[in-house]
């Protein structure tokens, strides 16, 4: 009776054991093939969001901008600005936060000059 019980429990561990491991495969193709994906769409973005830590496209839905002029981008910063500010009942955490993608929106319009 023991080795039948000892033989089931063995049995029982190799098929869980099995089972695991082909999880983890999975698991890791699917890791694999997310970050190949990332780093096809990263690289496009990566030079604007190195500087400013967000990409044009986020910056552009934070202000609410659809065309890069300075003047549209002015004034809905400053839109956002005045309607957060705490005087009226604002967050300065979030006005706070504006600040980011104005700066990066700014930076792609004109872009600082080489180093020498």
């Amino acid at each position: 009776m023991a080795k039948y019980l000892a033989q089931i429990v063995v049995m029982g561990a190799q098929v869980i054991g099995r089972a695991f491991a082909k999880a983890l495969r999975q698991e890791f193709a699917a890791s694999k093939a997310a970050a190949d994906a990332r780093g096809r769409a990263g690289q496009q973005s990566a030079a604007a969001s190195s500087i400013s830590g967000m990409t044009l496209q986020e910056a552009q839905q934070v202000l609410n901008v659809s065309t890069l002029s300075p003047e549209e981008i002015q004034k809905n910063y400053e839109h956002l600005f005045k309607v957060n500010d705490k005087l009226v009942g604002g967050s300065f955490y979030l006005q706070s936060k504006f600040g980011k993608p104005n700066y990066c929106l700014f930076q792609h319009i004109s872009p600082p000059p080489a180093p020498r």
